[in-house]
């Protein structure tokens, strides 16, 4: 090992107080000799916040005016807490505590937890949603994995922003929260669940905060127990606080105020989880004498990306946009942003993976340069655009595609539809494979629009869409395509993603992208619906789609591409229009009063592809169906069969639908095929509102085929009829 190496790897601790002082700009260093009141630290992205609050610790301790044991220095991940604890080491400040609010916490509550309570603490549970779904057992609410996890999360927000059961509802309200479920079942799944965490002795993560806040305010000399060992406290990414932290917080200070916080507020994008900038933004309010730093010098972008980054902001409105901070770039000047447009969305994840390539080819590592994008379920496009083009690639923050649960249920029903499917016509009464899968996949919960808000039930339905698109795809390329075709296309790309992981690019979503950076980043499907998200619809959420934004354009060092694509598959309507967020910023755009054409003065790259060999017209459709209550023409498979649309009333016959729905189970259980492959929901659902007389009544019913009404009319007929199927005389 040379000697330069060995100074890279093992710095040399500093050899004084004044030392360590060392290196900092000006407004670094005023953070750092602030020892004393409160004092707060507005830092934008790249600016060294953690540079800057590690050397204020560590010009404390070793000017001797903190004793190591007497700071508390708090952040929100393991890594950041990792991270300064490391840097803490080497400037020669060891014995500092930096750990997350819940580290401390539970620290606290595991030592006092005999002399305030008594006896052993309860066991800690690493995961509550099978709590949750025990608690949905006792109230007789099925709930789906998806809904599962987002009603667990929703408890989460409710503890962490103090709402008692009770109140949920009303909370849920104010706060603007799109519920998975009625407010009304939440809560009381949310009362259950706390039942029987005292009925199991047992306490979740959100009670080590609310159990530490407890002991503290009713046990004073509990308090001044843990006010006298710690005097100094300091907290990272103070704008993600929530309720319940900041409520801790005031307890750890008491009457004091050597409380140093870091922060952005133009960085907010967790408000989903509890978190709010206004601890922030009211600091100065609350402590009228306090010192307030701003560190606006950005040491990570180069100047071209900062531009962006800070134009981005200057569009913003609201509170946090009020308190923006215009970075100023300390790099060399860099490449402009690039900024692409596609035809489709295949065409768009092929241009990243080729100029990856060419990067990778130039000499730039493939861990230096990341893909990132809205929603988890786009991954699936780039992992495979990646895989072909021979690029190592990794997933972060997520599972990879076919890894999901949801995915491998649903290629498990469609390898069931194809084999069931095939010989036996059993899916006859859909004509295309698009349509097959539509009908197989809204048996694994997806449907024509998708759920509301933006938690685990949307994840799912994004991914089970994207399996829908893939049909579609693969159906414009190869004409005449089956079932079983698609099933082996599958099995081809899950093999080829499931590699070994390896160094790669990153593949990640803009909210596990923040406190990364790369030399290089493709932001993709920056496009309206996407960027900002299509179930943003109050000003508050469509600004904290633009702070996401921000995080992504600020993870960028040196080069950014910034990308969309004017349709979803190739062929499609080019109806897309790329991100009201690059109004007046990309070149070729206009302000937020209107937009360009693409490709205008400044040029915009296109990214257009020529018509692809395979590529082939679409199908001439067949005379729309119209719904037989308002009259609205139905496109949706599912509304077609129903001869209805979803919302419209239904006058169908309950105790005929499950008595339809048992024969089915019998007929799916001696044939050893999926029960959908007999008659699907909507089918029996359509049959229960006819309730047809006869063979022809019956064969007009979409859904039901010349072979199934060979195979099932008389027992259908029957059990409308009143009469009994004779299914129970039958031989298996």
């Amino acid at each position: 090992m040379t000697a330069a190496t060995h100074s890279t790897l093992f710095p040399q601790v500093p050899d004084s107080a004044d030392a360590v002082l060392d290196g900092l700009d000006p407004e670094q260093r005023e953070v750092a000799t602030a020892l004393r009141g409160p004092v707060c630290v507005l830092a934008g992205a790249g600016t060294g916040k953690t540079r800057a609050i590690t050397h204020r610790i560590a010009y404390g301790v070793r000017a001797g005016i903190l004793h190591p044991s007497s700071v508390l220095a708090v952040t929100f991940t393991n890594r950041a807490a990792g991270e300064m604890r490391g840097r803490l080491r080497q400037l020669g400040a060891a014995g500092v505590q930096a750990r997350t609010f819940h580290s401390a916490a539970l620290r606290q509550l595991q030592y006092f937890w005999p002399k305030a309570v008594g006896g052993s603490m309860p066991r800690l549970v690493d995961r509550k949603i099978q709590l949750v779904a025990d608690a949905a057992a006792a109230c007789h609410i099925r709930l789906d994995r998806g809904e599962l996890r987002d009603v667990t999360a929703e408890i989460e927000w409710s503890k962490v922003t103090q709402t008692v059961p009770a109140d949920y509802a009303l909370a849920a309200v104010k706060a603007g929260r799109d519920a998975p479920r009625d407010p009304a079942e939440i809560a009381q799944l949310y009362s259950v669940y706390e039942d029987l965490k005292r009925d199991r002795a047992v306490i979740d993560f959100e009670d080590v905060l609310l159990l530490t806040v407890a002991v503290l305010q009713d046990r004073h000399d509990i308090a001044d127990q843990v006010r006298s060992q710690y005097q100094h406290f300091v907290v990272d990414e103070y704008q993600d606080v929530s309720p319940l932290q900041q409520r801790l917080l005031e307890l750890w200070l008491g009457e004091r105020d050597n409380l140093c916080v870091v922060g952005d507020a133009s960085q907010t994008i967790y408000s989903f989880t509890g978190a709010t900038p206004d601890h922030l933004l009211d600091f100065r309010t609350r402590h009228p004498g306090a010192t307030v730093v701003k560190l606006v010098r950005d040491y990570r972008s180069t100047p071209q990306v900062v531009h962006l980054a800070n134009g981005l902001l200057a569009q913003a409105s609201g509170r946090a946009a009020d308190h923006r901070l215009e970075l100023i770039s300390q790099r060399a000047a860099g490449p402009e942003p690039g900024y692409t447009e596609y035809t489709d969305e295949p065409a768009e994840a092929e241009g990243a993976a080729r100029r990856i390539r060419e990067l990778m080819d130039a000499g730039v590592p493939a861990s230096e340069i990341a893909i990132l994008f809205r929603t988890n379920a786009q991954s699936e496009t780039y992992e495979q655009a990646l895989a072909d083009a021979g690029v190592p690639y990794q997933l972060r923050g997520a599972e990879r595609f076919f890894d999901r649960p949801e995915v491998r249920k649903a290629s498990i029903a469609l390898r069931a539809g194809a084999r069931f499917g095939g010989n036996d016509s059993l899916l006859d009464d859909v004509v295309d494979l698009p349509s097959q899968v539509r009908a197989v996949l809204s048996g694994e919960g997806w449907t024509s629009q998708p759920p509301a808000g933006s938690g685990a039930a949307r994840e799912r339905w994004e991914s089970l869409a994207a399996l829908v698109n893939l049909a579609q795809d693969f159906a414009a390329a190869k004409p005449g395509a089956s079932l079983a075709d698609l099933v082996a296309e599958l099995d081809e790309r899950a093999n080829a993603q499931h590699a070994p992981t390896v160094q790669g690019v990153t593949l990640a979503s803009l909210h596990s992208a923040k406190g990364l950076e790369w030399d290089v980043v493709f932001l993709v499907g920056v496009a309206e619906g996407m960027m900002p998200i299509t179930y943003a619809k109050t000003d508050e959420q469509i600004e904290e789609e633009r702070r996401l934004l921000y995080v992504g354009v600020t993870r960028a060092r040196e080069r950014l591409h910034v990308s969309w694509a004017l349709s979803r598959s190739p062929g499609g309507r080019a109806s897309r229009r790329p991100s009201r967020f690059l109004d007046g910023l990309r070149p070729g755009s206009t302000g937020t009063a209107g937009r360009a054409a693409a490709g205008g003065p400044g040029g915009v790259e296109r990214g257009f592809t020529t018509s692809r060999p395979d590529a082939v017209p679409r199908r001439t459709q067949r005379t729309p169906a119209r719904c037989r209550v308002c009259g609205r023409t139905l496109t949706d498979a599912g509304e077609m069969k129903l001869m209805r649309c979803e919302d419209c009333p239904s006058d169908m016959d309950e105790g005929l639908y499950e008595r339809l729905r048992e024969w089915r189970a019998v007929q799916a259980q001696r044939s050893g095929q999926p029960a959908y492959c007999v008659f699907t929901d909507k089918t029996l659902m359509a049959i229960a509102e006819t309730v047809p007389d006869d063979d022809g009544e019956l064969a007009r019913i979409p859904g039901v085929g010349v072979r199934k009404l060979n195979r099932y009319g008389a027992d259908v007929l029957a059990i409308c009829a009143g009469q009994d199927s004779g299914v129970d005389d039958e031989e298996d």
